[in-house]
């Protein structure tokens, strides 16, 4: 099992992220459409998983707008954004802020993804939603990055994971 820190404070989680190599497990996520999403949705590309707890903070918003100003050049490459946010938050926001080379996707429906990716925080003020973290699939889902961010209020390795993609 996993661990992250808030502030200082250990956090647990639910398990560990998918190991470089590993078959990435599939998903549904809901889209700003309140449309289910899985892996099969994006097949054939490479894909930059952007998990966060929620886009109303800042760390969650700069790694979101960042991730959409590198994906400019990135073609045959999908960069997705997950939180527990509910659909129509993270829709506003990505149009408040011109988010359009990242997508929204909700686990408002389910926390199995938090739970398969080993990122749902168990314990503290933040539990029920995701500790930040990178995950870089390749275009056959297999993960080829991760990045489990050891203080959640940090940014990831922003370099690290776009030299993945």
């Amino acid at each position: 099992m996993a661990h992250t820190a808030l502030e200082g404070n250990p956090v647990r989680l639910s398990g560990e992220l998918p190991a470089v190599g590993d078959q990435a497990p599939d998903f549904r996520l809901v889209d700003k459409d309140l449309a289910d999403r899985s892996l099969a949705d994006f097949a054939g590309k490479k894909k930059l998983l952007n998990i966060v707890p929620s886009l109303d903070t800042g760390v969650c918003a700069t790694s979101t707008k960042k991730f959409n100003a590198a994906m400019a050049d990135k073609s045959g490459a999908v960069a997705l954004v997950i939180s527990a946010d509910l659909p129509f938050a993270m829709g506003r926001f990505c149009d408040a802020e011109g988010i359009d080379k990242v997508m929204g996707l909700s686990m408002m429906r389910s926390r199995n993804f938090a739970k398969d990716y080993g990122v749902l925080i168990e314990d503290g003020p933040l539990a029920g939603i995701t500790a930040r973290a990178v995950v870089v699939l390749d275009a056959n889902d297999k993960v080829v990055y991760r990045q489990l961010v050891p203080e959640i209020t940090q940014e990831p390795d922003y370099d690290a994971a776009l030299a993945a993609l």
